[in-house]
């Protein structure tokens, strides 16, 4: 050890040498927070040296081995003497201070946590700005110390919290996954404690998620599927943590008071949707209320489809039609294709046949396979037998063009085939028999025309 501090005094020699030279890097203030090397250079470069040298060979025993205890004599007068002189005090100090708690006795702690704590503000104070990045670390620094808080005083939940709080405030999206994952998880021990309230927790959720989706977005975005991953990861903790808040009779209840206070906050409503959205909550009148208003604010045709849908489960069938037609302009063909068809069936179930088909015609018209649009037209010609047949012909003669309809359903869909074959020999059944298509002149094979509302031709068929 003798020997190599009589090296180091001998390069130090050289090195003041040079300092002489240029007095201003050392001896004027800077920043109004006094030289770098502090009053006594000399003495803050030699310590400087020495705790490096047994911290390097403590960082590359993975941090088992005993060289740690030569590093903090001298690391401790560089903290205290000359605390601008490199940034790596601050950032080694974590490691060592840590140490310390960790084998420290119980009457010792609570200083040395102390001592930790100030690791992090002289770093800000003396470091403010990442010397990459060249860009504010207060976030960034935040984060490091609440944790660290935690790890070595789990008691102190709550001022960690409040140091993560303001940590990703700062950092938004930047903050680390373990940042926002300590975050929630502080936050929600501050609910169960009593010391915060449901609906704060729900908006920190709302928050951390909102971050953590942008960052998996821009992540893959770059296909960094590494960082993805861990933001993936940090999105199923919060979610699993955050479940048991997160019913949705305590979300209606925490948002409605919000809800009825604010009807019309365009901002307000957006939240409430998302959230209950997130949640599947959709069958709380809080959703449809929130859904209505957002849509009187900001017409948008996939609002009122989502409102039509709501509306027909509620058997409200005029009203989710209103809905449904204001929502043609949708640009999603496959959630058009639906609206088409879920406003046919709509018209079968008020009886109005006529728009119930041209409905399931539209349906078609996006969708050739689409199956069921074809076969509700089936359904709708077999429905029309009485009230379109004058005799004993006419009303049985409507199955023939049931039958084509199904006939058609099964070759759009082939995995209709059971299901339509089964219709198709009903109906068959009930065709007109060969006496009575004889009675009326009429032979099989012959085209024929079904009036009514129907209006289509068919081929005339006897039953078997």
């Amino acid at each position: 050890m003798k020997a190599k501090l009589l090296i180091f005094l001998f390069g130090l020699g050289l090195s003041f040498s040079a300092l002489a030279g240029n007095p201003v890097n050392n001896l004027a203030p800077q920043n109004n927070m006094g030289p770098k090397y502090g009053k006594d250079s000399v003495q803050c470069l030699m310590n400087l040296s020495l705790y490096s040298e047994s911290f390097q060979q403590w960082r590359h025993s993975h941090y088992k081995n005993a060289a740690v205890k030569d590093a903090i004599g001298p690391w401790d007068w560089v903290f205290k003497n000359c605390p601008r002189s490199t940034e790596a005090i601050y950032v080694d100090g974590e490691k060592i201070m840590k140490y310390r708690i960790n084998n420290a006795p119980a009457n010792q702690k609570k200083a040395l946590i102390d001592t930790l704590m100030m690791v992090f503000d002289q770093r800000l104070k003396y470091f403010p700005d990442n010397y990459r990045t060249h860009l504010p670390q207060e976030g960034y620094v935040l984060g490091r110390k609440g944790i660290a808080l935690y790890q070595v005083s789990p008691g102190s939940y709550e001022k960690a919290y409040n140091i993560l709080k303001k940590s990703v405030e700062l950092d938004k999206n930047k903050a680390t996954p373990a940042v926002m994952a300590y975050y929630f998880r502080f936050a929600a021990r501050m609910v169960q404690a009593g010391k915060l309230d449901t609906l704060s927790l729900i908006n920190t959720y709302n928050t951390i998620s909102n971050y953590i989706n942008t960052d998996i977005k821009n992540y893959t975005a770059q296909n960094n599927i590494r960082r993805a991953t861990e933001y993936k990861n940090v999105k199923g903790y919060i979610d699993l943590a955050f479940e048991p808040f997160a019913n949705c009779s305590i979300l209606a209840k925490v948002y409605g008071k919000k809800y009825n206070a604010s009807p019309n906050d365009s901002v307000l409503l957006k939240k409430i949707i998302g959230m209950l959205e997130e949640k599947n909550c959709y069958n709380t009148p809080l959703y449809y209320n929130a859904l209505v208003s957002m849509y009187k604010i900001k017409p948008k045709p996939q609002s009122a489809f989502t409102i039509g849908k709501i509306l027909l489960q509620k058997k409200k069938y005029n009203e989710a039609l209103s809905y449904l037609n204001k929502c043609t302009t949708m640009k999603d063909t496959s959630a058009l294709k639906t609206d088409y068809l879920l406003m046919a069936q709509t018209y079968f179930v008020v009886k109005d046949f006529p728009r119930a088909r041209a409905m399931a015609l539209k349906a078609i018209k996006l969708d050739p396979h689409n199956g069921t649009a074809y076969e509700l037209i089936g359904d709708l010609y077999a429905a029309s037998a009485q009230r379109c047949g004058k005799n004993v012909l006419t009303k049985k003669a409507v199955y023939w063009a049931a039958v084509d309809q199904y006939i058609k359903a099964e070759h759009a869909d082939p995995e209709m085939a059971d299901a339509m074959n089964k219709k198709i020999a009903i109906y068959k059944a009930n065709f007109p028999t060969r006496e009575t298509l004889f009675f009326y002149n009429i032979k099989p094979g012959q085209r024929y025309r079904i009036g009514c509302w129907i209006n289509v031709t068919t081929i005339a068929r006897p039953s078997k």
